[in-house]
């Protein structure tokens, strides 16, 4: 007889070797084709900067990110108030874009 309520499986998710700790973002840029969107991390200061991470994904990934971390923004700023955007690099060629 089968089990009538299999028990879900737990997932194990491992992390890369070469992503020792989290990496700072204070810009992104964004770019997409019919079939997939790419996001840029950038950490820029002063007159320079690096990409600091380059993540692609699906649209339907994309918008389940996106409600995500806007459903944690709700709960960060109902437990310690609202955020203020940040003022943008001077540079108009980077930053966040959509």
């Amino acid at each position: 007889m089968k089990n009538q309520n299999p028990q879900p499986q737990k997932k194990e998710i491992k992390i890369a070797d070469n992503i020792p700790g989290g990496e700072y973002a204070n810009a992104m840029q964004v770019n997409h084709n019919k079939d997939e969107i790419q996001m840029m991390f950038l950490n820029i200061m002063g007159a320079s900067g690096r990409v600091t991470g380059k993540i692609m994904t699906n649209p339907g990934h994309f918008k389940r990110m996106i409600a995500a971390m806007q459903d944690n923004l709700k709960k960060y700023e109902k437990n310690f108030g609202e955020v203020k955007e940040s003022l943008g690099p001077i540079e108009k060629e980077i930053g966040f874009k959509g």
